[in-house]
């Protein structure tokens, strides 16, 4: 894999930021800017950009809290049915709660908590509670009536009018939530709203990293954007209003192109004049393109993502998650760029580790799982399955044993250890097997590094894994997922299941 840099952090926060502070100059009260996207650790755009700094819109959200107030909206819904976060593993309504403890770590306090399309939901009453009682402002929106046809509806006392007003003291609104359909839009129209029947001038624009309005639209790193959002049935699309306006090539996606004919509408009746944006385009303001210095590096790298989409969407799919016309899409978008799954090396190598684990099991009966791991100097590092341990557990200790120079024959772990926790399983917890999942080799391991001085050395070498390529020929147990998440690690597995038994712990 390729490590080279496509991407220059510093100038792109920089151009963000004069984007922003350009867009708030043009309304004398207030700018509401619907935050999309991850806050915290975007590892999707520093995957397809690299030289991206993940946590750079908190930078930026640093720079410009001074003047700026912070709300967060969750729908109701994705709350009730305990909606996950695929990347982090939790449900959204935790990644609320995570979102507004970090940001107070940066330094930033939330102005208030808002619970969109609620309904008396039980569960989102709950996070309600839950909320106050720490002292945290929680507004409830209704669904707004009218929407999204009837106008005359929707920007009237039955519609946005329906809404509490959330005050804010900034001119500055920051708008965000965890994941798409949380509300911002709908959030951000309605204190317009309240705000021009008070007189006072306000604005909406949007910001989201992607897709990059300024890139071809069949570029790879749009093309990844696509391909990160094919669950939800997103496409990009040449912004067809902006190439009237301007007669100039603009990329957007269907959903701000579809509601912008309408969201247009809404601006004029609340303001009660024409608006200036003329493009859903016009109503980003987004610099990422500014900020690629080696288009070949982010080409390259975006087609890896493609990869690692398909094989998360072929495993989600075996999981249940999502239907098959998502994984198709996912391939679809692969083969127009003439990406393979192949072309990630780690593939072919893990591949090659599960037949050499089979060849060498030969009769015996159990599934045979290999890994494979690319380092940070392009080196392959392989693992399989044992009665001894899973193929993660093999991979990481193969891996930390390379990075520390430590021959192959000394072991990391005491088998004294290794054959207690397996007593423990079977003996005491009636586990059917008493291999070592990655989470519990690093326990061993960590407390083999008290009197081993080769184990603490392969310990301290555990950092270098952040950010590696990793592929697993079947999809790992609880404990290697997790110990593997802790890593930063860019994980991909084939849809097989590593075990004949519905339930895997």
């Amino acid at each position: 894999m390729n490590h080279a840099v496509g991407f220059d952090n510093s100038h792109y926060l920089q151009e963000q930021k004069r984007a922003i502070l350009d867009r708030m100059g043009r309304f004398p009260n207030k700018l509401y800017l619907e935050f999309g996207g991850k806050l915290f650790f975007d590892y999707h755009a520093a995957r397809v950009l690299p030289g991206y700094d993940p946590n750079v819109k908190m930078k930026l959200l640093q720079e410009l809290r001074s003047r700026a107030d912070f709300l967060l909206c969750i729908y109701a819904g994705d709350i009730e049915r305990r909606k996950m976060r695929a990347d982090f593993g939790h449900t959204y309504d935790v990644d609320a709660m995570k979102l507004i403890d970090d940001l107070r770590e940066w330094g930033i306090q939330i102005r208030a908590v808002v619970i969109t399309r609620f309904d008396n939901q039980p569960a989102a009453r709950i996070f309600k509670n839950k909320l106050e009682r720490q002292g945290i402002r929680v507004y409830t929106h209704r669904f707004t009536k009218g929407y999204p046809t009837d106008v005359d509806v929707i920007v009237s006392d039955e519609g946005y009018g329906a809404n509490d007003y959330i005050e804010t003291e900034h001119p500055l609104v920051i708008v965000t939530g965890p994941g798409p359909g949380s509300g911002k839009l709908a959030t951000c129209l309605s204190q317009i709203y309240h705000e021009y029947r008070k007189g006072l001038a306000s604005g909406y624009a949007k910001f989201e990293t992607f897709p990059i309005w300024n890139l071809p639209l069949k570029h790879p790193v749009n093309v990844a954007y696509e391909a990160a959002t094919a669950d939800l049935c997103d496409f990009n699309l040449v912004d067809p209003f902006h190439l009237e306006a301007y007669e100039k090539v603009a990329v957007n996606y269907n959903r701000d192109v579809e509601i912008f004919p309408v969201l247009k509408r809404i601006l004029e009746k609340i303001t009660g004049g024409p608006s200036f944006y003329k493009s859903p385009t016009d109503m980003g303001c987004n610099a990422a393109g500014f900020g690629i210095t080696d288009d070949a590096v982010v080409r390259e790298a975006a087609k890896q993502e493609l990869i690692r989409r398909f094989f998360r969407y072929s495993c989600e799919y075996t999981l249940g998650f999502v239907e098959k016309e998502t994984v198709q899409r996912a391939e679809l978008l692969m083969r127009e760029l003439g990406v393979k799954p192949e072309d990630r090396p780690v593939v072919v190598e893990a591949r090659r580790a599960a037949q050499e684990a089979e060849a060498a099991g030969k009769g015996n009966k159990g599934v045979f799982v290999g890994a494979a791991m690319e380092l940070k100097d392009g080196s392959l590092v392989a693992g399989k399955n044992s009665p001894l341990m899973h193929a993660a557990s093999a991979l990481v200790l193969n891996a930390i044993k390379r990075l520390a120079e430590i021959p192959d024959k000394i072991p990391l772990l005491s088998p004294s250890i290794v054959e207690s926790v397996g007593e423990l399983k079977k003996n005491v917890f009636g586990a059917k097997t008493v291999s070592l999942d990655l989470s519990e080799v690093l326990i061993c391991l960590s407390i083999n590094a008290a009197t081993n001085p080769m184990a603490h050395l392969a310990l301290d070498k555990m950092k270098e894994l952040q950010g590696c390529e990793v592929h697993i020929t079947h999809i790992p147990t609880p404990g290697d997922d997790s110990g593997l998440r802790r890593f930063g690690i860019n994980l991909t597995t084939d849809p097989n299941f590593a075990s004949k038994h519905l339930l895997v712990t």
